[in-house]
């Protein structure tokens, strides 16, 4: 089965990829570099010259081919081979009647339980809204315990109020449900740090990127000075990344992105790296349809596997597929179709205009960037 054709699909918030082939079959892939897509579209239409002609069953040779050709890194390059990597994946189970997570070993679970996000801009609401969600069936729910406006707020107050929110959360759903707290990268370590320690009591199951990414030597401060269970990673995009992170014993979860980190190749080995050290497996999930389905298909057959984000805000573009990822209260089902369970429809996809994200920046009351 040789690849004939490579499109890259600009469709509002997303970049979707369609590989084409000589047998019919088409497979189909998403990026995840939601920030910056249009750069990732170019470089798929760059790379899709080494893979025309090309058998696409090789999909390992290709990986170790384009991502080691010039030994140039980075999460641009890193996007485009994940969405390309997933497509091909979703062509081997075609080409053979297989769901992916049966090419993967086999799936290990039946459903895939998800969170769901708790939110609000008082603490009324973020309370009525943990409630609303249990109500739907979800057991897990995760929170960002900020405030509008936080960032032209003092370090004390900001903390302050991030500990009134988990407690007024905790006091609407109890402790029978699991909590984890995503800080979006917002703190300094010492704000990190005061902020942990008084959470303690309040059962989280996560602390969620307290810091930015940059730098590892920090969140391993911050891992061995609190104790609550470390999870990071959803802005890494190889697999010497996650080695690292996991050597460090800096975390309880890391999060890859399966449309960034390497696809499935990759992710895959990132997370039986994970499972030898007791890590668990927590994916970072944005996009359409499509990236739901083909995350479905590796949260199936990896045992380490923890939580994903419920991601109820796709299913507003569930027309651009054929067979949607079916949703039970807090789970996802997985699919046995071949492949990742779904086809682009093209037709649909000039529905959603490209919506490029624009820069804006977030500032402290000083005018200092805040984040």
């Amino acid at each position: 089965m040789k690849i004939e054709k490579i499109t890259p699909f600009l469709v509002d918030k997303f970049l979707l990829v369609r590989v084409y082939t000589d047998q019919g079959l088409v497979g189909n892939g998403e990026a995840g570099l939601w920030a910056h897509h249009g750069m990732v579209h170019r470089a798929i239409l760059d790379l899709s010259d080494y893979y025309i002609g090309k058998d696409a069953s090789r999909i390992e040779h290709h990986y170790q081919t384009v991502s080691r050709d010039a030994h140039f890194m980075g999460a641009a390059i890193s996007a485009a081979l994940s969405a390309i990597d997933i497509a091909l994946w979703d062509l081997a189970g075609q080409s053979v009647g297989q769901p992916v997570h049966q090419l993967l070993g086999g799936r290990v679970r039946d459903k895939i339980k998800v969170f769901a996000n708790v939110n609000g801009a008082s603490l009324e609401e973020c309370a009525a809204s943990a409630q609303q969600q249990v109500g739907a069936g979800y057991l897990s729910l995760r929170m960002s315990p900020f405030l509008p406006g936080f960032e032209r707020k003092t370090p004390s107050q900001v903390i302050g109020e991030a500990v009134a929110m988990v407690a007024a959360v905790r006091e609407a759903v109890g402790f029978n449900i699991d909590l984890g707290l995503e800080i979006h990268r917002n703190l300094r370590p010492e704000e990190a740090i005061i902020l942990a320690r008084e959470l303690l009591p309040f059962r989280l199951l996560y602390y969620e990127d307290p810091l930015a990414p940059e730098s590892l030597e920090p969140m391993e401060y911050i891992a061995k000075t609190v104790p609550l269970p470390m999870a990071t990673g959803e802005r890494f995009y190889n697999i010497f990344q996650f080695k690292d992170l996991i050597d460090r014993k800096i975390v309880s979860l890391i999060r890859p992105d399966l449309s960034l980190a390497g696809g499935f190749t990759q992710v895959k080995k990132i997370a039986a790296i994970a499972e030898s050290a007791f890590v668990g497996v927590f994916p970072h999930l944005m996009g359409s349809p499509v990236n739901i389905a083909a995350f479905c298909q590796l949260d199936a057959a990896i045992p380490n596997y923890v939580l994903m984000e419920s991601h109820t805000t796709a299913d507003a573009y569930n027309e651009i597929v054929d067979h949607p990822v079916e949703r039970q209260g807090g789970y996802l089902v997985v699919s046995d179709r071949p492949g990742i369970g779904l086809e682009i429809d093209e037709s649909k996809l000039d529905r959603f205009p490209y919506q490029p994200k624009k820069i804006l920046g977030s500032f402290h009351a000083d005018g200092s960037v805040a984040h």
